[in-house]
């Protein structure tokens, strides 16, 4: 998988991949998730990434991706949704749970399974990531999962309306819903 991968992404690409795997196994022996699964699902998180934006679209219509309007109108994160079927074509995989950890790591869910949150966070905390509050972020993964994930939706949106961009609806009820979890504790 590594080789097929160092191919097709860019050498910055295929770096940042191999640390979201490293973090992803991390995460999953601190918190007890399968960290071979994690390990495959950070690996391969970014599989469609190297694509443009108009070649994701059209390999949507060809491997039968929906893109429904809320995919549309934030076309960057097409590539988790593509991303898992190309890991299931391209890589053989076929566990349901690597692919659903591929297809929500950009834009999250509701009721994400643990390795699912393993692989959206990793993404954000790896070690080659270097943005304003990914210390922050760091620190509160190892502390905390649901908290570390709150504070990266907080910086998402913040991101975004200073971008006076679009938020996919997804990360609305990830985050609804990992407040509500958290008030329930």
């Amino acid at each position: 998988m590594e080789e097929k991968l160092k191919e097709i992404l860019s050498e910055k690409r295929f770096r940042h991949s191999l640390g979201v795997a490293k973090e992803a196994k991390r995460l999953a022996k601190l918190y007890g998730a399968d960290e071979e699964k994690a390990y495959t699902a950070g690996l391969l998180h970014d599989c469609a990434k190297g694509y443009s934006i108009e070649e994701q679209i059209k390999l949507c219509d060809k491997l039968n991706v929906k893109l429904d309007e809320s995919l549309r109108i934030c076309p960057p994160v097409i590539h988790g949704f593509l991303g898992a079927e190309v890991a299931k074509k391209e890589y053989g995989i076929s566990d349901d749970e690597i692919l659903q950890s591929i297809k929500y790591h950009t834009v999250g869910r509701a009721g994400m399974s643990l390795l699912e949150k393993i692989i959206y966070i990793a993404d954000m905390t790896e070690e080659n990531r270097d943005f304003d509050g990914v210390d922050e972020l760091r620190g509160a993964v190892n502390r905390d999962l649901n908290e570390a994930l709150l504070i990266s939706i907080e910086q998402q949106f913040k991101l975004q309306f200073k971008r006076r961009s679009t938020l996919h609806p997804n990360m609305i009820d990830m985050w609804n819903d990992l407040v509500l979890k958290s008030r329930k504790e």
